[in-house]
């Protein structure tokens, strides 16, 4: 591999590691704005250089920031594009977009009204979209601006009563659509309220003086299964039961996180019902891939930069917590090892400094067939002590790499333009939900080096493939 494609090869994992991990929000270490910055210097220097493969990371496992700005990006400069590269990457930004969440994409549409991008393929792709929503009137209370904006911006012609709630709301005296009626009918009356989406209905609850128990109490059957989770704890503190739901239906990192946000003598009270609902989730994640890992150990950091910031609060706790269950899930065998916590996992929380260099150790001692570290890559307990058994252990004990070492780290280095990595004899990839591990684990070869310019081309190719086919054949 000549010099060029090494660094060609670099970059593109650099991106896409920073592409999954960064969601552009405050870290531990660095500002939103750094962040920000950073993030944004990255993508346009991989779209600038290397096009074709930054329009393919749609097809992985970038989080939804980050494909809606690929989206963006690759509209704005479509005149930069040939023909044939136009046709592909109008299929891969339509099948990203399909499974992206609305607000999501209607927040790109917005981005591209205020950058002035309207060419043709760019107001096809929005009236396809819209075109395909299940159910227009939905969106036009829950998404009201955001839909607005892009009628107007793509010139799109609404169906039935939807064109008229939108742009002259006050004219009908009453409307035939159910939704938009109860929705005309809530700015006057509060009982029309509860057949609103939750995030309409909370306005509108605030402007009527309806007490927060009473509300959630009667808003109950209309929440999402997000919702429900999110909601849990203020409707324990508001007494409102009924927005109780089964835990086990939880996304698992998501789940990890409302587990994280509750009292540690509350986790140890439910552990039962917490250990069940994360394992069901884990299983359900590992999929057709259930015990087929072999001995695994994981490293697993809890020091307190775990916490994350006020803007990702414990989000790097939660993801090593997911990853635990879902190696448990994924191994034969299986082994956490956890930098300042010992016993029930349930019960960790961030503190202590970050000595990776020791766990390690005791997890290369136990001769696994994996060896998986999840953590930001501040070893600081001495500093630099991890890379050292690392290369200590792949150079002199397992030259033969009998041994598969992936690291996986959940906070992008705004300094570095990457994930923090703890040596270059270690695969280190970005992660923002323990679901992906196992299709990380996979991209991990590109990140040594090992693999070529040529391989990460075709693996990208084959990834696209994929994603086209599923996403068409589901439509």
């Amino acid at each position: 591999m000549s010099a060029s494609q090494r660094v060609a090869c670099e970059d593109v994992v650099m991106f896409v590691n920073a592409a999954i991990a960064s969601s552009a929000q405050r870290e531990f270490r660095q500002s939103a704005g750094e962040q920000r910055m950073s993030l944004g210097f990255l993508h346009e220097y991989v779209l600038g250089n290397y096009r074709e493969l930054y329009a393919a990371t749609l097809a992985l496992d970038v989080n939804h920031l980050n494909a809606a700005w690929i989206v963006t990006n690759l509209l704005r400069t479509a005149s930069a594009a040939g023909p044939r590269e136009r046709a592909l990457e109008g299929r891969l930004i339509a099948a990203r977009l399909r499974t992206l969440p609305p607000q999501r994409v209607y927040a790109a549409f917005r981005e591209l009204r205020r950058l002035g991008v309207n060419n043709r393929r760019t107001r096809a792709i929005m009236r396809d979209w819209v075109t395909a929503r299940p159910d227009p009137a939905f969106d036009a209370v829950k998404y009201r601006r955001s839909l607005s904006v892009a009628a107007r911006h793509a010139h799109l012609a609404l169906p039935g009563e939807v064109g008229t709630a939108l742009f002259d709301w006050r004219t009908p005296k009453r409307y035939d659509t159910p939704i938009l009626e109860s929705w005309r009918r809530a700015h006057y009356e509060a009982r029309s309220l509860y057949d609103l989406p939750y995030t309409v209905a909370e306005g509108l609850a605030v402007r009527h003086g309806i007490d927060r128990a009473r509300f959630l109490a009667g808003i109950a059957p209309r929440l999402t299964d997000h919702e429900r989770l999110r909601l849990q704890s203020s409707a324990a503190r508001h007494g409102a039961a009924t927005v109780a739901m089964d835990l086990a239906s939880a996304p698992l990192t998501r789940l990890a996180v409302y587990v994280l946000s509750l009292p540690r003598p509350e986790r140890a009270e439910r552990r039962a019902e917490l250990t069940e609902a994360l394992r069901t989730a884990a299983r359900r994640a590992a999929g057709n891939r259930f015990g087929t890992w072999g001995r695994v150990v994981a490293v697993l950091d809890d020091s307190y930069s775990s916490a994350g910031s006020a803007a990702k609060r414990r989000r790097p706790l939660a993801v090593a917590l997911a990853t635990h269950y879902l190696l448990e899930a994924l191994a034969t065998s299986y082994t956490g090892l956890w930098l300042n916590h010992s016993g029930d996992p349930l019960t960790v929380h961030p503190v202590g400094v970050t000595a990776l260099g020791e766990r390690l150790v005791d997890g290369l001692e136990l001769r696994p067939d994996r060896l998986v570290i999840v953590s930001d890559g501040w070893d600081n307990a001495p500093a630099g002590l991890a890379a050292e058994v690392l290369r200590v252990w792949r150079t002199a004990l397992d030259p033969g790499e009998r041994t598969s070492i992936v690291h996986l780290n959940p906070v992008y280095d705004s300094d570095s333009f990457d994930v923090r990595r703890l040596g270059g004899d270690v695969a280190t990839v970005g992660v923002r939900d323990a679901e992906d591990v196992a299709a990380l684990v996979e991209l991990a070869r590109f990140a040594t080096g090992r693999a070529g310019f040529d391989e990460l081309r075709a693996h990208l190719s084959d990834r696209v493939g994929r994603f086209l086919h599923a996403s068409e054949a589901a439509r």
